[in-house]
């Protein structure tokens, strides 16, 4: 399986730009890859002061693009994260996209940054399950959601193969990004496709370094700290092959994991 990572700049206050460019940086992947990923919130970046008009639907033209492209090279996409409109409401939301264009499944980020203030902007999401897309079990979290452990239990408890993590990171913390995303591979024995963008916000820098890691904590492939696409090839064959030798996952505790009970 291939997998492109669009590791792009994000711009300040540029949303039409910002969404040009994205989508011409996730065509060349997908001409090329069974899986394409990118960043965090890629079309406004956090330059959430007009998110109200900028945010999207799920059946609005961008996300009509994205399935068209998906549609077109036959590549399953989980396009980083969009502010999409639903019920009211804005989320940060990753839409699944299978080869054959359909939206097969969303995600709302469950947790929200508060130092960022991201609850006056957006609805946390309520559904956390892993998901079918094209025959492969994924779980999907974005950024922040990274520094909880046991939302990356659950989803490997539940299946899930290879998980991705949307991000804008900093580059002040970039040393927390590389630590926890290979945790969260190798205490799950999944893949973890963490997928950073670079430029910067209000001066303040972001990390790049978008990386894929095995189960057993090996970087398969990482970028530096410029705008770049970023292939690896894996095989998804190797989870269930290290769970049969070495898998945490069955002797979880769960009565610890649920507290007064």
């Amino acid at each position: 399986m291939k997998i492109a990572l669009v590791q792009m700049e994000i711009k300040e206050r540029n949303c039409a730009g910002n969404t040009a460019h994205g989508l011409m940086l996730l065509e060349e992947a997908a001409r090329q890859s069974d899986l394409v990923v990118l960043p965090e919130i890629w079309t406004t970046g956090y330059s959430l002061g007009h998110l109200k008009e900028e945010a999207v639907t799920l059946d609005s033209p961008l996300v009509e693009t994205l399935c068209g492209i998906a549609r077109k090279y036959n590549c399953s996409l989980l396009p980083g994260s969009l502010p999409i409109r639903k019920n009211g409401r804005i989320y940060n939301m990753i839409p699944a996209i299978s080869k054959r264009g359909d939206l097969v499944y969303e995600y709302g980020k469950a947790h929200l940054f508060g130092m960022f203030d991201e609850e006056k902007f957006f609805a946390p999401g309520e559904s956390f399950n892993a998901f079918d897309l094209d025959g492969v079990c994924y779980g999907a979290t974005i950024c922040y959601d990274l520094r909880f452990p046991e939302f990356y239990r659950y989803l490997a408890l539940q299946g899930a193969r290879l998980i991705v993590c949307p991000a804008e990171w900093p580059t002040r913390r970039g040393d927390g990004f590389d630590l926890l995303s290979r945790a969260r591979a190798f205490e799950n024995h999944v893949y973890v496709a963490a997928v950073n963008c670079v430029g910067s916000f209000k001066g303040d820098p972001f990390y790049g370094h978008s990386r894929i890691i095995d189960p057993m904590n090996h970087i398969v492939a990482e970028g530096g700290d410029k705008e770049e696409i970023i292939y690896a090839d894996i095989d998804l064959d190797m989870v269930t092959k290290i769970r049969k030798n070495l898998n945490a996952l069955t002797d979880v505790r769960f009565k610890i994991m649920k507290p007064g009970e």
